[in-house]
């Protein structure tokens, strides 16, 4: 079985990116894919957010979102104690809190997180949805 920990806001953010990926997970029933607690969080906090234009920093609703992710049989990962407390073993070159917090999650759980994120790309933990597949 191949494990994916999916960086949701990418999944949420550029479906077009996923599309191919999707539709191969879809037809395969090998792949089991996570969404973490910390993806809904931070999805939380950036539709609640403002541009100084007044328009939300995020379209979407994490309440409208989990239902959709109930019904595709995705398993929610929650964020535990020991995801708080460790450290990851290959550091990222920036300091995205999120991040760091998703790939510690992967790290811990023997999962690589799924995303189209430049800043992530060449991290060992992390896979190009290009690159992924079953």
């Amino acid at each position: 079985m191949i494990e994916f920990r999916v960086r949701l806001y990418d999944l949420m953010d550029a479906p077009g990116k996923f599309a191919n990926f999707r539709r191969r997970l879809l037809a395969s029933g090998e792949t089991q894919l996570y969404v973490s607690a910390v993806s809904i969080w931070e999805m939380r906090l950036k539709f609640n957010a403002r541009r100084a234009s007044g328009e939300r920093k995020s379209r979407f609703d994490p309440n409208d979102v989990i239902p959709v992710l109930e019904n595709q049989g995705v398993t929610f990962l929650p964020m535990t104690i020991r995801h708080a407390a460790r450290a990851l073993e290959t550091p990222l070159g920036h300091r995205d809190p999120f991040d760091d917090l998703l790939l510690v999650q992967a790290q811990e759980e023997g999962l690589k997180l799924l995303t189209v994120d430049r800043l992530l790309a060449g991290h060992p933990l992390a896979v190009s949805s290009q690159e992924a597949g079953p």
